[in-house]
């Protein structure tokens, strides 16, 4: 799922590289879409070169010049490495650090202790609906995928009965609950309360959330029963480990980033003056990259120092944190350019123009926009935004209660079936070690979940306020 600033928004507006009508785009963006599941799933062609040859089959069918996709697709992978990419490989090295100085077995040996059997599901949810208030989706990911890897091993659990989960904590939250960038942009778009869509967002969260969590990881488990990758799991400290760092400090470490961007989204709230010198602070310590590059320093001594590790170790602890991760970088760095090739190809204006003479109510017809919007660009950011600016009009005759729910609304369609082009989709299948029928079957359906059950909430909350 994938995460953008404002500032990425802004530059995707450029002019299309082609001049294909809404026709011929549609079944360019189809083609492109099926040569990529055709290269996997038939002929087992590695996702990185899939994804790298749908895009241009996507161009060539849709008529543009080669050289203007290339530039594209190019732009997307670049800016995806440079913000999810690094996120991925500062959080691989937190996670090596927990996992060989004994931190994560101590998070572990503690959530199995405290809660097991049928209570861990909802266990991990709770954890990953707290986590994940704050972060971007990629970044929640990054956190609690060693925990979620480590409980499912350890407590021989299903791997999609702890992951689905928290995996559904971490979405709903992104899609529907400021400050995430997608529901803040919408609320100033369409006008609408910040304090209460935040209040009716939880009050949607909530229900979605159990729904898509822990109720639908039951079937999820039945439907694809599979072992926590090996590649991904980080091991059990060697017995001659005499020391491993206490609960207290390990959950700290984790929860530095964590801390760190609420306070930045505080802040942002509160003060709202960007000449403020206090924000300006926030802004700076509260970035995923610096709160993440902080709690990796911060973890190098409370966690490698805290279990005896040498200079010598930590250092070859963070080598072989990058080795595993090399595959996702490229998979997801290749994703975000299959996305950008779709935005400069023109396909969120198309489905902009399609849908405009739709009649039906404000709440679904905002719904369906955002699904469309997400269903050919990937990206729920870009979704949420557009069509929040398309139904922005029709605010203005309705009470603040109904504006706040149709940002929801859109949040809600913003997050339906996410398929081969959301990075988010690559980043979940490649860390639990899926094939692509697998994680269409899992994470796919949780978030088409997600959105249904959450427009289904908004539609009953507009009937009742």
């Amino acid at each position: 799922m994938s995460s953008l600033s404002v500032e990425t928004l802004a530059a995707d507006a450029v002019e299309p590289i082609t001049s294909a009508g809404n026709a011929q785009l549609g079944i360019a963006v189809l083609a492109g879409i099926a040569v990529i599941v055709v290269l996997i799933s038939v002929f087992k062609l590695h996702a990185f070169l899939a994804l790298t040859i749908g895009s241009l089959a996507l161009g060539a069918f849709a008529g543009a010049p080669l050289d203007k996709v290339i530039v594209s697709f190019s732009t997307g992978l670049g800016s995806t490495v440079a913000g999810v990419g690094v996120l991925i490989a500062l959080g691989a090295i937190l996670g090596k650090l927990l996992a060989d100085s004994g931190g994560a077995d101590q998070i572990v040996d503690t959530i199995l202790a405290k809660a097991s059997g049928r209570a861990m599901p909802w266990a991990m949810v709770l954890i990953a609906s707290v986590i994940g208030l704050p972060l971007f989706f990629e970044v929640g990911i990054v956190l609690l995928i060693p925990v979620v890897l480590l409980v499912a091993k350890r407590g021989n659990y299903s791997l999609m009965r702890i992951g689905i989960p928290a995996l559904a904590g971490l979405s709903v939250m992104h899609g529907l609950i400021p400050p995430h960038p997608g529901p803040l942009v919408a609320i100033d778009a369409i006008g609408a309360n910040l304090g209460l869509t935040l209040a009716l967002g939880v009050v949607v969260a909530i229900p979605t959330v159990i729904i898509a969590g822990p109720l639908f990881s039951k079937y999820a488990a039945r439907w694809v029963d599979i072992p926590a990758p090996e590649r991904m799991v980080p091991q059990r400290p060697s017995e001659d480990l005499q020391t491993r760092p206490s609960f207290g400090a390990t959950i700290s470490t984790v929860l530095l980033p964590v801390v760190l961007m609420l306070a930045k989204a505080l802040v942002d709230i509160v003060v709202d003056d960007p000449e403020n010198r206090v924000q300006r602070v926030t802004d700076v310590i509260g970035s995923p990259l610096i709160a993440l590059l902080a709690a990796v320093l911060v973890g190098i001594f409370t966690l490698g120092r805290a279990a005896g590790f040498s200079k010598g170790r930590i250092s070859a602890t963070v080598e072989k944190s990058l080795a595993p991760i090399a595959g996702v970088l490229l998979i997801v760095a290749a994703g975000g350019g299959f996305k950008q090739t779709l935005i400069d190809a023109g396909v969120g204006q198309m489905i902009l123009d399609i849908s405009k003479d739709w009649s039906i109510p404000a709440l679904l017809l905002a719904w369906l926009i955002a699904v469309a919007i997400r269903l050919a660009t990937g990206s729920a950011t870009v979704a949420t935004i557009s069509a929040a600016g398309l139904v922005a009009p029709l605010a203005a005759d309705m009470s603040s209660t109904h504006t706040a729910l149709l940002v929801l609304a859109i949040g809600a369609g913003s997050l339906f079936f996410s398929h081969v082009n959301d990075a988010g989709f690559w980043l979940v299948k490649e860390y639990f070690g899926m094939s692509v029928g697998q994680t269409l079957k899992t994470w796919s359906v949780m978030e088409t979940i997600i959105s249904v059950v959450g427009l289904g909430f908004v539609l009953l909350l507009s009937l009742v306020l």
